[in-house]
């Protein structure tokens, strides 16, 4: 689905992986940036506009994905940083967005 708001395009995009759905949120924003997030049952994986610090405040299940567009880049780059609480459910760094989301649906 996308979504015109004030100038900027919203698209929202249904990922289907084991078994599970996550929804991958696109935002263009100004100067050619993008605010790229996918969310699933157990956490998200955000693009670098976003903070690991703030997932941890709040016991989220977090990974950071940078220099992501879309959301189908943001699945095949790697994680560059992850919350307490995902690296418990085994998501690393260094794995790609494709192989954390799987641990997170």
């Amino acid at each position: 689905m996308t979504k015109k708001i004030k100038g900027l395009i919203m698209q929202t995009k249904e990922i289907k992986v084991n078994g599970g759905v996550a929804e991958g949120i696109e935002i263009s924003l100004q100067n050619n940036g993008a605010l790229v997030l996918i969310n699933a049952a157990k956490g998200f994986i955000m693009c670098g506009y976003l903070d690991i610090s703030v997932a941890n405040k709040f016991g989220n299940c977090a990974a950071i994905v940078k220099g992501v567009k879309t959301v189908d880049e943001m699945l095949q780059k790697a994680v560059v940083s992850v919350s307490d609480n995902a690296s418990k459910l085994g998501i690393k760094e260094g794995m790609s967005g494709m192989q954390a989301l799987m641990l997170l649906v």
